[in-house]
């Protein structure tokens, strides 16, 4: 019996990887009706800080792992004193703090984009003017452009710290990007490592919108990519599998934008495009199992589908199933909400402009 904290897609799409690999899966989430929760063996409805829910985890599980970073670390150190727990409480500690997450990143020489942190409204007559125009956003809990303002001047800071209701912020200096980036990969007890390919991801409103594997840019860069995730992974001796997405910015500049210490939005296309999807190796790593293999079979495209397409009922998913080289995947989520991500569909092809091509004119067609 393995566990997963969290019921969402991330959860579920575990579940359905451990399913496949014999395992049965415990669920724990707030949510009664969790998507998760809804196909694993046991469902634990409860609070993340319940002693007495954590109590039943320790007993029935021989490993627990999280679906996001937003689970209280001191959760999973009670957990760790009674089972393996991936990824560890002092990676998730990191994760799920933006002002701790760049400190690290900075401290232990990897890039990030220039920053100051804003937790009193007195420090705002400090902040240096060359971070302007620039971007705030909340230390802790923001997610798919939430709690995040733009700033242009000390005066915009001012009252934007007062509308992300005073607690602590990042403001990072607003770049001019040439893209984004992210490197999903998946390390073992032992240090061992398998990166999937360079993803290309491009954002609406802050919310992932579509991602190009491989991305299109030169081989150089991407391994530059893969050794800073490679480094970081190193230095905080993760086990599990991690996300770090980065910046590529003028002047050749490579940033860390965030880590996520689990499987990322942007990694869902190894789901039908490689022999080993990361979910998969979420399970291979948290059974200390050998890593499996990611070579892409085809280069891909993935889409993410939004609530907002729902509409006034359901869409016609036979515009995505009655594509050969195309595949649907739907969360269960019962209440569509606009940015809401309600499922994702992938399009392979033997190029990935040629993938892009074709995952444009189906979502064009559900929209339509």
């Amino acid at each position: 019996m393995l566990g997963v904290l969290g019921g969402g897609q991330l959860g579920r799409m575990f579940t359905i990887a451990a399913h496949q690999m014999g395992y049965q899966v415990t669920v724990l989430d707030p949510d009664l009706d969790s998507p998760a929760g809804r196909i694993a063996d046991q469902f634990i409805h409860a609070d993340y800080a319940d002693t007495a829910a954590l109590g039943q985890m320790r007993e029935q599980c021989a490993a627990i792992t999280t679906e996001f970073e937003n689970i209280p670390a001191e959760t999973l150190t009670l957990l760790e004193q009674a089972c393996p727990v991936s990824p560890d409480a002092h990676s998730v500690a990191i994760a799920q703090n933006r002002i701790t997450e760049k400190q690290y990143l900075r401290n232990n020489g990897l890039s990030v984009a220039p920053f100051a942190v804003i937790d009193r409204i007195d420090q705002i007559v400090h902040v240096q003017q060359d971070l302007f125009p620039g971007i705030l956003k909340v230390s802790q809990f923001g997610y798919d452009g939430k709690g995040q303002r733009q700033i242009g001047d000390p005066s915009g800071l001012r009252i934007a710290f007062d509308e992300l209701g005073t607690v602590p912020c990042v403001l990072e200096k607003k770049l001019s990007l040439t893209c984004e980036l992210s490197i999903v990969l998946a390390r073992d007890v032992y240090g061992n490592m398998e990166s999937f390919p360079a993803i290309e991801n491009q954002h609406v409103n802050g919310i992932l919108d579509i991602s190009i594997v491989p991305a299109r840019i030169d081989m150089a860069l991407a391994q530059r990519a893969d050794a800073m995730a490679r480094k970081l992974a190193d230095t905080l001796n993760y086990q599990g599998v991690l996300c770090v997405e980065f910046f590529f910015v003028q002047d050749d500049q490579l940033l860390i934008n965030e880590i996520a210490p689990r499987p990322h939005n942007s990694g869902h296309f190894s789901i039908d495009a490689c022999v080993t999807s990361q979910f998969e190796q979420q399970v291979r790593t948290l059974c200390n199992l050998p890593l499996g293999n990611v070579a892409l079979h085809q280069p891909c495209v993935m889409v993410n589908l939004l609530g907002d397409i729902w509409r006034e009922k359901t869409p016609d998913w036979t515009r995505i199933l009655g594509q050969p080289s195309a595949k649907l995947h739907l969360y269960g989520k019962k209440e569509a909400r606009a940015g809401r991500k309600m499922g994702h569909f992938t399009v392979m092809d033997e190029t990935a402009e040629k993938a892009l091509a074709s995952a444009l004119r189906i979502r064009k067609s559900l929209t339509t």
